[in-house]
């Protein structure tokens, strides 16, 4: 029977048969369940120490007379208070009266010696063993063991399984047998998931041990079944995702040696931290939630609320008014479900079209230039999708209606992070899609071959070679995808005036920068990344092997020294706004700036970016013509 089971495993898929038989030794199946074993008793044990015995004190919260006890304190301190409130209202100068004040004085000191008494009482005295509540004691147990062992399987999960991920791969690759791979009939599907099933199999056989425990102890606390289902769901969904990113990590970072999987399972590590304190933040109404909600404590923490003491209440206030466009995706379990899996699955996509491509050619870029564009549009639509959210920011209590909205609230809030987003998404494409000097070489020999046939002008069309072909030059693919990146803020920039209201305190920007200043802004921002983009293309059709790193400096030169000179100076944005609309900042001198600056920035940046751009043709054109030569001198 195990033999028919090892048999049908194979005729599936091979490389999981490969990967499992390699770990599931006598010896290393046996050390993952003794370490599983172990936990779950250090776990059990832990919670253990506090079981109430003999000795539990009366003030304890499993002891029922606990809250009785507690209820005379009380009375006994509002008796103290109202005492006192009248023994100074006899003792002031107008209401003065000596028997009162004696009679309230003894009063208080009687009051005072039974809460002394009491007190003592109660904080010294042992609970009666018929008093505890063993009952409620057990299941809060469970409960702790249940949370506790929730953390532990996503830990353990995500950080193990991308650490043996990354490093299995990593190890192929310095073997040689990657190659090997490569060139076997299995399809990159196929080995890819075989790797995911096979290589954390001591991972998955670790948490697999504990789950009954997890089961038992959910029962043991309450918990819905339907609520540990959901968490498992999401947990297999997040794992399938940071397993595909592990893979393409790997992939792509293959320079970086023995360093990948500590470098890959650290940022795991990290995020997951991360993620674990923005839960007392109680906030998802911002353009990272998706972000945040990749991560499956946020819920965790909304399926169990006593998993973080503090958040016991507010992570489920928070998820529940989670919205997307405006979507109340938070207000049912399905749908919140729903939206996680979706996130998982979106994310799960894109990775497994950079493993498509790099898996069978390694010197390949990760995404092609039509990818590039449903990438970025993917990116726009989340990023925009939780920053329209409902969110009432305020309130005037002498209003019957006193809650205002205003969406230019929503978006101000978020423009920071919306901007940091696009830049860094920008400089990640430009490196991404920007074709090296063979690259680069072959494209401009096959342009010119084809330039020598009798093709129609339509076949032969160059606009639409340098917006699909991957080897051709990235400025084409890079224009479009700046205007998707600046459309939205584009349109949103020209209906604030006609959306925003007078309760919108913190669009003050808007009244110092007209919305003329700040499109001009957004042209400003397009010239300065395509002169970037520009310069990293030239760089990269340089002859040496080091192309890569003199693109990155050079670029970054050209990002961080003139703001850098221009500090060093001390010349301010309100002294020469022109310097700093010319630099890669020019937000800052848009609000000081004339028309006259304006144009002149427009101008001699645009004219820059022509110039290298007739510099970067003239290289292409030189490097296909030679190249072309070669191959006719050698036939």
């Amino acid at each position: 029977m195990m033999q028919n089971l090892v048999d049908k495993i194979g005729d599936w898929n091979p490389q999981m048969l490969r990967e499992i038989k390699g770990r599931l030794k006598v010896f290393p199946v046996a050390l993952s369940l003794i370490i599983s074993g172990l936990t779950q008793l250090v776990i059990f044990l832990y919670q253990l120490r506090e079981l109430p015995g003999r000795v539990y004190g009366l003030s304890g919260v499993y002891c029922n007379l606990s809250k009785e006890y507690q209820q005379q304190l009380n009375d006994l301190s509002a008796q103290y208070h109202q005492v006192n409130k009248q023994l100074l209202h006899f003792s002031s100068k107008q209401f003065f009266d000596s028997e009162k004040v004696k009679l309230f004085k003894e009063q208080l000191e009687q009051v005072q010696s039974r809460q002394t008494s009491l007190n003592k009482f109660y904080y010294s005295e042992s609970c009666p063993p018929d008093q505890i509540n063993m009952a409620l004691w057990w299941r809060d147990h469970w409960e702790y063991i249940f949370l506790s062992l929730s953390v532990v399987f996503i830990f353990t999960l995500l950080i193990a399984g991308t650490y043996q991920l990354i490093n299995n791969l990593a190890q192929e690759e310095r073997r040689g047998t990657l190659n090997f791979l490569r060139l076997t009939p299995q399809s990159e599907a196929s080995i890819l998931a075989g790797k995911m099933l096979g290589v954390p199999i001591l991972t998955y056989l670790t948490i697999a041990a504990a789950i009954p425990l997890h089961l038992v102890a959910g029962r043991g606390a309450k918990i819905a079944f339907s609520y540990v289902l959901s968490f498992y769901l999401v947990l297999i969904g997040s794992c399938v995702f940071f397993y595909s990113a592990a893979l393409l990590f790997s992939l792509a970072t293959r320079f970086l040696g023995g360093f990948q999987p500590w470098l890959g399972s650290g940022a795991v590590m990290v995020f997951l931290f991360f993620t674990l304190t923005m839960l007392y933040s109680r906030e998802f109404n911002h353009a990272l939630a998706w972000l945040q909600l990749l991560s499956p404590l946020n819920l965790a923490a909304y399926l169990f609320p006593n998993l973080y003491s503090y958040n016991r209440y507010n992570s489920q206030q928070s998820l529940e008014t989670l919205q997307f466009f405006y979507i109340p995706i938070g207000k049912s379990l399905i749908t919140l479900i729903g939206f996680h899996l979706v996130n998982y699955g979106i994310g799960t996509y894109w990775c497994w079209q950079g493993l498509e491509r790099r898996f069978r050619n390694p010197n390949t870029s990760l995404f092609s230039k039509g990818q590039s564009y449903a990438l970025m549009a993917t990116f726009q639509l989340a990023l925009w999708g939780f920053t329209i959210q409902y969110n009432q920011h305020w309130c005037d209590t002498y209003n019957t209606n006193p809650c205002k909205y205003d969406f230019n609230y929503q978006v101000t809030q978020n423009l920071l992070s919306i901007f940091s987003v696009n830049i860094l998404l920008a400089f990640t494409l430009i490196a991404l899609l920007a074709p090296h000097r063979q690259a680069i070489q072959d494209w401009a020999r096959y342009r010119h071959q084809n330039f020598a046939s009798n093709q129609s002008i339509w076949q032969y069309s160059l606009f639409k070679d340098l917006l699909w072909s991957e080897k051709s030059p990235v400025q084409l693919a890079m224009v479009v995808n700046l205007i998707m990146m600046t459309l939205p803020m584009a349109i949103w920039m020209i209906s604030a005036p006609v959306l925003s209201t007078k309760y919108v305190h913190s669009m003050k920007w808007l009244t110092t920068l007209s919305t003329f200043k700040v499109m001009i802004g957004i042209i400003l921002f397009i010239n300065v990344m395509m002169i970037y983009t520009t310069l990293a293309q030239r760089m990269l059709l340089m002859k040496t092997n080091k192309r890569s790193f003199w693109a990155i400096g050079t670029v970054g030169a050209a990002m961080f020294v003139p703001p850098v000179i221009v500090s060093v100076l001390g010349i301010s944005p309100q002294e020469n706004p022109l310097l700093w609309l010319l630099s890669s900042f020019p937000w800052a001198g848009l609000e000081y700036a004339g028309i006259s600056s304006i144009v002149t920035a427009i101008i001699a940046e645009f004219s820059v970016l022509v110039f290298f751009n007739i510099q970067v043709t003239k290289q292409i054109k030189l490097a296909g013509e030679s190249a072309t030569k070669a191959l006719l001198a050698t036939s």
